[in-house]
């Protein structure tokens, strides 16, 4: 079997907030509980656990690959709501999207600080990855 992710365990101060926050944004199902884990699965067959942690977050990149439609619904929901986005991961491009690879993308931070990122094209545009080096 090809090497594939599984999950990942997304730290945040509140799981509930974040987990639910984001699957709502990104029009997932609702999370689903699992140990002391708030998971929410992605179409690959991935998923994200949130947990939920006392001390320091260090904030991480999350990318999520969607469609055309999809990013003008994930769009909207992030405008109804009232959140900053940007064209940059940089933060310097405030309002706006980004049209890199021929496709769209944008950025925006979750309570935690976590930078999100949602694009319609893989960075590269849509070349075919091989396996082999």
């Amino acid at each position: 079997m090809p090497v594939q992710l599984n999950h990942t365990i997304v730290h945040v101060r509140d799981r509930e907030r974040s987990a639910r926050r984001l699957a709502e944004l990104l029009g997932l199902a609702e999370p689903v509980p699992y140990g002391p884990f708030l998971v929410v699965e992605l179409a690959n067959n991935c998923s994200l656990d949130f947990i939920q942690e006392d001390g320091t977050i260090h904030p991480q990149h999350y990318a999520f690959l969607v469609s055309d439609a999809e990013f003008d619904e994930i769009l909207a929901r992030i405008q109804t709501h009232g959140l900053s986005y940007w064209a940059d991961p940089y933060h310097r491009q405030p309002g706006k999207i980004n049209t890199n690879d021929g496709g769209r993308g944008l950025y925006w931070e979750d309570a935690d600080g976590h930078n999100l990122e949602i694009i319609t094209v893989p960075y590269g545009g849509w070349v075919e990855r091989s396996s082999e080096p």
